[in-house]
C-alpha cells in the first residue's frame, strides 16, 4: 500500500488498486474508519476465510468485532456511530470484500437489507426495538424476498400470502436463497396481502411456530453465505411486527435501490481482491528465470483490470454522490450495479488467468473471488434485469412484463 501522496508509508494508506486516489474523497473520520475496518479483515477474517469458505460455514465468532468496528447500521441514526456518507458506506463494502465476499455479503444482508427494511418502512417504535440492537450485532437479520418460483419478477409474481384476521397476520409460502436465515434472530418476509393484493413486510422471528429455515447445501459461489430455503406454515404475526410504512412494493423499491448501489461496491471489491492477488503472484512467480510480472502480456492483464477497478469504482462514487444529493433515480443504481458486475467478471476472469492453473486453487488468492462473483453478478438483479431498468429510462418502453 502507499500515502496518499503516492509515497511509500504508513499514513493514510490506500489500496494500491485505488489507482485515482477515490478514497481521497472520504472525511478524514470516514477514512479512519476505514482503516479501523481493514485492519480488522486483514488480522481477523483474511487468515481464515480461504478455510471456512473451502468448509462453506460462517465464522460466528467474528460478528462482535465487525459490529465494534461501527460498520452495521451506518445509514441510520439509530445505529450509527458517526455521520456518515453513502460513499463511505460503499467504500466499507469494498474493504470487506477485497478480503471476503461471504463476509461482504453478511454484512450487506443484516445491515443493507434487514436494517434497511426496518429503517425505511419500520415505524418510529419499531426503529428505536430493533436498529440499536443490530447496529451492535446482538440481533442478526435476514430479508426474504425471492421464492422458489419468483426472482426477477417478484414484484408481480410474489406467491407468499398474508392473511389479516383482527390484529394478527398469518404467512404461508416459501422463500429461496435467503443469507443469513439459518441463524439470523429475525426475518423480514414480503408477502402479498390477498386483501387488497399489495406486497407488505413483516419482522418474523425465527422461533415462530411454523417458521422452518433449511441451509441450501452444494453451493460453489460465496460458499461462507449461509443461505437458506424458509418454509412458512401458518406462521402468526402481530400487527405490532408489520412494517407500518410499507404498503405496496414501490415502498419496498425503496430498500432495494441504496442496497443495490452497496453491491456495486462490493462487486469492485471483489475485482480488488483478485486484482491485488494477481499482482502479488505475478511479481512472485517465476518462469524462463524470471517473474511473470517481466512478460508482455502478463502486464497487459494487470493493465486492464485495473482500468475497469477504475471505471466501476468512479461509478461507485458518482452514483453514490447522487444518493446522497437525492438526485439518483432507480436506472442510476440499475446501471450501477450493472457494469460494476460486469467489470467485476471480467477482473476476475483476468486474474485468474494470470495465475494460470493454480488459479483454481484456493491458496493462490484468486480462485474464491473468482467463483463468489458469479454469485454476486446474479443477486440484487440481475445484470439482464438491470439492463432492461435502464433501457426502459432510455426509451420509455418497458420490456419486462
Amino acid at each position: 500500500m502507499t500515502t496518499a501522496n503516492g509515497k511509500a508509508g504508513t499514513e493514510a494508506p490506500v489500496l494500491d488498486a485505488d489507482f485515482f486516489s477515490f478514497q481521497d474523497l472520504l472525511t478524514p473520520v470516514e477514512r479512519e474508519a476505514a482503516l479501523r475496518l481493514r485492519t480488522f479483515m486483514e488480522r481477523e477474517v483474511r487468515p481464515i476465510a480461504d478455510d471456512y469458505w473451502d468448509r462453506a460455514e460462517f465464522p460466528h465468532h467474528l460478528i462482535p468485532g465487525i459490529a465494534a468496528t461501527g460498520v452495521i447500521g451506518t445509514m441510520w441514526p439509530e445505529s450509527r456511530r458517526f455521520p456518515n456518507s453513502t460513499l463511505f458506506r460503499g467504500w466499507a463494502a469494498v474493504e470487506i470484500a477485497r478480503v471476503d465476499a461471504s463476509f461482504a455479503t453478511f454484512v450487506g444482508v443484516t445491515s443493507g437489507l434487514a436494517m434497511g427494511a426496518i429503517g425505511v418502512g419500520g415505524s418510529d417504535a419499531q426503529r428505536a426495538e430493533w436498529l440499536p440492537r443490530m447496529g451492535r450485532g446482538e440481533i442478526i437479520g435476514a430479508f426474504g424476498l425471492t421464492e422458489p418460483l419468483a426472482g426477477s419478477d417478484t414484484a408481480r409474481g410474489l406467491r407468499t400470502t398474508a392473511v389479516r384476521r383482527g390484529d394478527t397476520w398469518t404467512l404461508d409460502g416459501a422463500k429461496r436463497w435467503i443469507g443469513n436465515a439459518t441463524f439470523a434472530d429475525i426475518t423480514v418476509i414480503w408477502a402479498k396481502d390477498i386483501d387488497d393484493n399489495q406486497v407488505k413486510g413483516f419482522i418474523v422471528r425465527k422461533d415462530a411456530p411454523g417458521f422452518k429455515a433449511e441451509k441450501i447445501e452444494r453451493k460453489q459461489s460465496l460458499r461462507g453465505v449461509q443461505n437458506a430455503d424458509i418454509t412458512l406454515a401458518g406462521v402468526e404475526v402481530p400487527e405490532t411486527d408489520r412494517l407500518q410504512k410499507i404498503d405496496s412494493f414501490r415502498d419496498l423499491a425503496g430498500v432495494l435501490g441504496p442496497t443495490r448501489i452497496g453491491v456495486a461496491w462490493e462487486a469492485m471489491g471483489i475485482a480488488v481482491g483478485a486484482y491485488e492477488a494477481a499482482v502479488r503472484y505475478a511479481k512472485e512467480r517465476e518462469q524462463f528465470g524470471r517473474p511473470i510480472a517481466s512478460f508482455q502480456l502478463v502486464q497487459q492483464k494487470l493493465a486492464e483490470s485495473l482500468a475497469d477497478v477504475t471505471a466501476g469504482l468512479a461509478v461507485c462514487v458518482r452514483v453514490s454522490q447522487m444518493e446522497d444529493a437525492g438526485t439518483r433515480r432507480d436506472e442510476h443504481a440499475a446501471m450501477a450495479k450493472a457494469f460494476c458486475s460486469a467489470r467485476m467478471r471480467d477482473v476476475v476472469a483476468r486474474c485468474r488467468d494470470v495465475l494460470g492453473g493454480n488459479g483454481i486453487q484456493l491458496d493462490h488468492g484468486v480462485a474464491r473471488f473468482f467463483a463468489d462473483a458469479e454469485a454476486v453478478y446474479s443477486y440484487e438483479g440481475t445484470y439482464d434485469m438491470n439492463t432492461l431498468i435502464v433501457g426502459r429510462a432510455i426509451t420509455g418502453i418497458q420490456a419486462f412484463v
